[in-house]
């Protein structure tokens, strides 16, 4: 089994889900008492929002590189950025090591074409839906049509992520807010809605909604373990 690296603390509860999930994806392939083999290097989240508020891109790709460092170092076989905003200086993180990173939004989009869907929602930070790092990728590389919310919209979802969710708080009024714009992406053609945000899935289950939802957290985390197991033999 390939041991794999999480840059994580991204938050703290959203990485909590990734452990919880690789581990769950491992004994549900493997069977018996096998569970991942894996290292988490996780950075302190508040000097991070700090940064990307204030637009330092840069100095967060050194932090996100440094990070990737040394979980290769530590023996990882392949790296994931469990966030997907940091996705941003994915290209950068990947190039400056010798392990391959699985990209959140290629995960996703994965996911997306099993279902044949052509046009998706993005739900994120302010960051990932309004760039072109992500969304672009999806089109660029996937051939996808991708909707966002308004300005309005955007930023109720954007202050709900860093006030709310990453502080482990769960309301009701916001997954209320959440199903709205939901619904608008969906009014403007959306055939489903990508969690774009690893704390998004906290608030908002499939059974919420009418249309396919793709959890990031969970792609992401599952396609870490179906490249950690491939073409091995675990029998016990």
């Amino acid at each position: 089994m390939k041991t794999i690296g999480l840059i994580g603390g991204m938050s703290w509860e959203s990485s909590l889900e990734y452990y919880r999930i690789i581990n769950e994806k491992v004994k549900q392939e493997l069977g018996a008492l096998h569970s991942a083999q894996c290292l988490m290097y996780s950075v302190d989240f508040e000097p991070i929002k700090q940064l990307q508020h204030e637009g330092k891109w840069d100095e967060l790709t050194t932090i996100m590189i440094d990070a990737a460092k040394r979980l290769e170092g530590g023996g990882a076989d392949l790296v994931l950025i469990c966030t997907n905003t940091m996705h941003k200086m994915a290209d950068d993180v990947e190039a400056n090591i010798n392990r391959p990173l699985i990209h959140i939004a290629d995960a996703a989009a994965s996911e997306i074409e099993k279902q044949g869907l052509k046009t998706v929602g993005l739900l994120g930070t302010r960051f990932t839906m309004e760039q072109d790092f992500y969304k672009g990728r999806l089109s660029a590389k996937h051939g996808l049509n991708v909707v966002i919310p308004s300005d309005e919209d955007m930023e109720i979802v954007h202050k709900i992520i860093y006030d709310e969710l990453c502080l482990g708080y769960i309301n009701n009024s916001s997954k209320e807010e959440y199903l709205r714009i939901i619904e608008s992406l969906v009014q403007q053609g959306a055939e489903g809605v990508i969690l774009g945000c690893t704390e998004i899935p906290l608030l908002i289950k499939q059974n919420d909604v009418p249309v396919p939802i793709f959890d990031t957290t969970n792609i992401h985390a599952e396609a870490a373990v179906l490249e950690a197991i491939k073409a091995e033999d675990y029998n016990t």
